[in-house]
């Protein structure tokens, strides 16, 4: 048990180092986890009968947090202009694209029916882990609502995937009939739909009413929520990942308090669940294999970027007739394959079925193409197509986006020495973005006008946007000791070697907001904001 910890513990480690790079070097960032747990693994057959069951519950936990967060992290009020034809994506469009990948397998590479179409099926969805990475970390805003049709279609089109690789390893079983696929059909979806409603339902009446008195319990609620949005419905035979999407999209998009920070949370949670699935996938991998599936998967990778997914994509959003041809193209090869195909793959290597050719090795390599290929040349596509667009903020997409600029309040108390002492609020030359909102004198809290006079020893609150940290600017503390030879001298005298600004000083309890001619004292913290040596 403890050798396994530490393992663990190393891969969250090398998960948070090898995030720094992300944002410069990409999704193949994932590449390196896959051949971390390639490494690291062995055969498949030496431990599927200990460890089997434990392999193929986490690949589900970790789909279950991908999926809550591919709703949880979607602004509904983007996603609404195209939410029919995501939906129709998301359905009639993987359906589309494992029939022509189930016909090629037969009618080109000789496999049987129901294999070939469980191949089909296993690979028919795209990934949204991928592709929100990508658009987020790229800042990448696309013309004509292509962002959150991408959103919402990755989002949502892996309960599908799921419902029909299902259906194709139930025929493997043998003994259902049609009627028996008719209902496992019919409850996957109602069962999956309405127990995703009811369950979100249920969380958005306990978040109204449930006041936390401790930070980190609302996490832990939400960790709940995910696993119940799933288990409750697959436990009576419903589709648990469209449960699990339905909660999502619901809580993402309903007011409560620290909404924002869990987008952050789930964001954090789903890349490390992205990384666990590929090591996984690495890790069950035989490189003999592998070799010996390349040229098959070679083959099912090029029909499916080139002739399959762009099939699909015509089919269902040329009679709307509102999306250029070049705009096709694009969400035609956004179509990346990720982290659901590599859980189908690893259902269907535990669950005992016996197969002609190796699908886990084939979805293996396809995945590999895609996440290295496909997602490397995103940006370069998008833009090759003239379907990007300087002015679109991506950032509109995800619900953790402010419609509104957030407010931040600070303090400026009057003195009588102030340049603001004795004169009408109408009178001050007030920087842009910036309002007195109230002013505090004594026990009286006065709403300002134009004509209202500032007194001597009034508190003046100032209302202004919020300053969006990007991450080039950080805040450092510098206590002053007895001995400080800066101990009674003057701000202005202070040295600026770093390009440093002194923006406050902390003096025992008292805050000090400092000019250049106060006086430094020993014991004194300065708080110093300072750029970072790499922001250029």
């Amino acid at each position: 048990m403890s050798l396994f910890l530490l393992i663990f513990s190393v891969i969250v480690f090398t998960c948070i180092f090898f995030n720094k790079f992300s944002g410069k070097v990409g999704i193949p960032v994932l590449l390196f986890f896959l051949m971390l747990g390639l490494l690291c693994g062995s055969r498949y057959d030496e431990f599927a009968s200990h460890w089997g069951w434990l392999v193929g519950d986490i690949s589900t936990i970790a789909l279950i947090f991908i999926m809550f967060y591919g709703g949880f992290g979607t602004r509904w009020k983007s996603a609404r202009p195209v939410a029919v034809e995501a939906g129709l994506l998301a359905t009639a469009g993987v359906a589309l694209t494992a029939v022509f990948v189930g016909l090629f397998c037969h009618l080109a590479l000789g496999w049987a029916w129901i294999e070939s179409f469980l191949m089909g099926a296993v690979i028919s969805s795209t990934d949204a882990a991928t592709v929100f990475s990508i658009l987020r970390s790229r800042k990448l805003g696309l013309k004509n609502n292509t962002a959150p049709l991408l959103e919402v279609e990755s989002g949502s089109n892996d309960p599908m995937s799921y419902m029909l690789t299902a259906v194709m390893l139930s025929l493997f079983s043998g003994g259902i009939t049609a009627a028996g696929i008719v209902w496992q059909i019919f409850s996957q979806i109602t069962f999956g739909a309405v127990g995703g409603l009811a369950i979100s339902a249920a969380a958005v009446f306990l978040l109204k009413r449930i006041n936390f008195q401790s930070n980190g319990f609302d996490l832990l609620l939400f960790i709940a929520i995910a696993l119940a949005s799933y288990s409750l419905p697959d436990l009576v035979g419903g589709n648990g990942y469209l449960s699990a999407y339905i909660v999502g999209i619901v809580l993402g998009n309903t007011d409560f308090p620290e909404r924002k920070p869990l987008v952050s949370f789930f964001d954090a949670i789903t890349s490390l669940m992205q990384i666990v699935i590929f090591f996984l996938l690495g890790m069950l991998a035989i490189p003999s294999s592998l070799l010996h599936s390349l040229l098959p998967a070679l083959a099912v990778f090029i029909f499916l970027s080139l002739a399959a997914r762009p099939l699909a994509v015509c089919g269902v959003l040329v009679p709307f007739r509102k999306y250029p041809f070049r705009q096709l193209g694009l969400i035609s090869f956004v179509g990346l394959r990720g982290a659901a195909s590599i859980v189908f793959a690893i259902n269907i290597l535990t669950s005992g079925v016996e197969l002609q050719n190796d699908i886990f090795s084939i979805v293996f390599c396809i995945v590999l193409l895609s996440i290295a290929l496909q997602g490397s040349l995103v940006p370069a596509v998008a833009k090759a197509a003239g379907m990007t667009d300087a002015g679109e903020d991506v950032m509109t997409t995800f619900s953790d986006f402010s419609e509104n600029a957030e407010m931040s309040f600070g303090a400026i108390r009057i003195k009588e020495t102030s340049s603001w002492n004795n004169r009408q609020i109408k009178d001050l030359a007030l920087p842009q973005d910036c309002i007195i909102a109230l002013v505090v004198r004594g026990n009286l809290r006065i709403v300002p006008k134009g004509s209202t006079l500032l007194e001597t020893g009034d508190e003046i609150v100032i209302c202004t946007r919020s300053f969006q940290d990007r991450g080039t600017d950080s805040l450092i503390r510098h206590p002053l000791s007895d001995s400080s030879k800066w101990a009674g001298h003057r701000v202005s005298e202070y040295p600026n070697k770093d390009g440093s600004l002194l923006v406050m000083i902390q003096r025992g309890e008292e805050k000090i907001i400092p000019n250049g001619n106060t006086i430094l004292k020993a014991g004194d913290v300065l708080v110093l904001l300072r750029r970072d040596t790499d922001a250029g």
